[in-house]
């Protein structure tokens, strides 16, 4: 057999053949077109969320390195109050009379400055707000005093003092209100004062 004797080809087939084959590479050029897209898309979206953990996660350590201390302060707070009782107990008139006793006095205020700065030093201060406006943020109204010398809401005294622990609520004022005197009118620009805005999730 020699190669004049092999059948060539129909060249009208071969045109056909070539044809269908750039027919299906044009017809597979858009649907990879689009899944390309759609894995651009995909890529984009999980950097995004892997973006956001991120930043979700520096939060978290920031405010566990911030709030960390939360319970134990909780827990030194009822010294901080005794130690303010031992020193009401101990009023001016019961001074002066005997050194021992003037001593002991002296003892506690040494203490309760002291630890009055070892909290200030982490962080957290007291709420002590007598005559100022009463703040939902930071006190609780425990009654309500009639005291016409006095704008409506004022505080008029302190049951208990409050704490915060950086712009964390640990324990609000426990207070006394006035009622029945002027209305005091406050300005918009004290409403919208950030400074009365304070995180209660401590």
């Amino acid at each position: 057999m020699t190669a004049d004797d092999i059948e060539k080809p129909d060249p009208a087939i071969s045109a056909d053949i070539a044809a269908a084959n750039a027919n299906q590479a044009g017809e597979g050029a858009p649907s990879l077109e689009k899944e390309v897209s759609e894995l651009k898309d995909k890529l984009l979206r999980a950097l995004a969320e892997a973006e956001n953990i991120r930043r979700r996660g520096e939060r978290e350590r920031e405010d566990t390195a911030k709030y960390a201390m939360s319970a134990f302060a909780r827990d030194i707070l009822p010294v901080a109050d005794n130690l303010g009782r031992a020193l009401a107990a101990l009023g001016p008139e019961v001074r002066g009379k005997d050194p021992s006793l003037d001593s002991l006095v002296a003892g506690i205020e040494l203490t309760d400055r002291e630890l009055t700065a070892v909290l200030e030093r982490h962080g957290i201060r007291r709420v002590n707000p007598v005559g100022e406006k009463f703040d939902h943020n930071f006190h609780q109204a425990m009654m309500e005093v009639d005291d016409p010398t006095k704008p409506s809401g004022t505080v008029v005294q302190v049951l208990q003092t409050g704490y915060v622990l950086r712009d964390r609520l640990l324990r609000p004022a426990m207070v006394a209100v006035s009622k029945g005197g002027k209305v005091e009118t406050v300005s918009q620009a004290s409403v919208n004062d950030v400074g009365h805005t304070v995180d209660t999730k401590a």
